[in-house]
């Protein structure tokens, strides 16, 4: 005969639910990749390789190629990168095979800047233009960094002439991104610490910015293993007509203590005004990721109710609260709208807050205004030295 009640033994049952340990996404925000010419190695062509040490750079790509040059200056730059692909270009390294190339890291969705190995040509550079920004409008957000040719001679109309050779307005190739994903570097007569081999600048200077957190201003941040001979070097007039250009010179203050090279300025090389920096960039990047990694185990769970949306707004408050605290932002608020309209009682609801919660209901869709302040560094004291007797 069939007992309906269930027996007593084991008498202690128990249920795990692992629900609440799933991980939240991460991203470093430091990851770069150096697309460059090589004939040697062990990595096939277009297949991005991690490297850890310039060994296992020189161990895929051969010790004096173009790529392994310019990841030694990567290697250089303290604070370092977190992390470093190296991808070697096919064929002959013409416009296609860097295509080509460039296609290989849309896999790599962890890469946040991209260069290219020692190529100066403007032409070839728009290949880099292009990928960032079609690669940042499908969700892989990164910035590329280029530069203005090192061997350019010095001449009285330098800065102009470099900028018409990467500025639509000159006459030259159009390389200044609208959505603000290109960085621009100059730094006239630069080369390796040997004095004699031209420095890979844009390489140097993106690993730079890479191992600075997203929220740092890049003015006055050091690019080591660089050096550049004091009649190269750029005047006054050039340094402001280059960064008014949105072009960062490299520069050697005199003010700081020890030497060294920094960046003159620390925009993108963008028409876009409202995105003018490049910890702007980053830092928006970097939100832009946190909040979806950390909503993402949402979707399908919360429910369009008073008690889920409450759920929601909790979950955005959690991701953007240790930002304020580590002072990378000011302040934000977030706002659903029709949390609110939940919030009102039932019998208390309009035919419009009713039509709202219906409508996003029926549809399983729910806005959401999410906004910060952000305080950026300073970038120039205007001081009035008054003297008195």
């Amino acid at each position: 005969m069939a007992n309906s009640v269930a027996a007593a033994y084991p008498f202690i049952e128990v249920l795990i639910d692992t629900s609440a340990l799933r991980p939240a996404g991460q991203r470093s925000p430091g990851v770069i990749a150096v697309v460059g010419v090589s004939t040697a190695g062990d990595a096939a062509a277009n297949a991005p390789m991690v490297c850890d040490t310039l060994a296992d750079a020189a161990t895929h790509f051969g010790a004096s190629s173009a790529l392994t040059k310019s990841l030694a200056l990567a290697f250089l730059q303290d604070p370092a990168p977190s992390k470093v692909y190296g991808v070697k270009i096919g064929g002959t390294g013409a416009d296609a095979d860097i295509v080509t190339a460039l296609d290989a890291l849309n896999a790599a969705d962890d890469v946040d800047f991209v260069s290219l190995a020692g190529i100066v040509d403007p032409k070839l550079l728009l290949r880099l233009k292009e990928h960032v920004e079609q690669a940042s409008a499908a969700g892989h957000k990164r910035l590329g960094v280029a530069m203005i040719d090192p061997a350019k001679a010095k001449t009285p109309t330098y800065a102009t002439d470099a900028i018409n050779t990467v500025h639509p307005s000159g006459g030259g190739v159009d390389l200044l991104s609208s959505v603000s994903r290109m960085v621009m570097i100059a730094a006239r007569g630069a080369t390796l610490a040997d004095g004699a081999t031209a420095a890979d600048i844009a390489t140097a200077g993106m690993a730079a910015i890479a191992g600075q957190a997203p929220a740092t201003s890049m003015v006055l941040k050091r690019v080591r293993g660089i050096s550049i001979p004091l009649q190269a070097q750029y005047t006054s007039a050039e340094i402001k007509a280059l960064s008014e250009a949105n072009i960062i010179p490299i520069i050697q203050p005199s003010m700081i203590v020890g030497g060294g090279f920094y960046f003159g300025e620390g925009r993108c090389f963008t028409s876009d005004a409202s995105m003018l920096y490049i910890d702007i960039v980053r830092v928006l990047d970097d939100i832009d990721f946190r909040l979806k990694a950390g909503l993402i185990g949402l979707v399908g769970d919360a429910r369009i109710t008073r008690g889920g949306l409450t759920t929601v707004r909790s979950a955005v408050q959690g991701i953007l609260g240790p930002l304020q605290r580590a002072a990378v932002i000011d302040g934000f608020d977030v706002q659903i709208p029709l949390l609110d309209t939940l919030a009102i009682p039932e019998s208390a609801r309009t035919a419009t807050d009713t039509n709202l919660i219906t409508t996003a209901r029926a549809n399983r869709s729910v806005d959401m205004l999410v906004s910060i302040t952000y305080g950026p560094a300073v970038h120039r004291l205007h001081v009035t030295l008054q003297p008195k007797f």
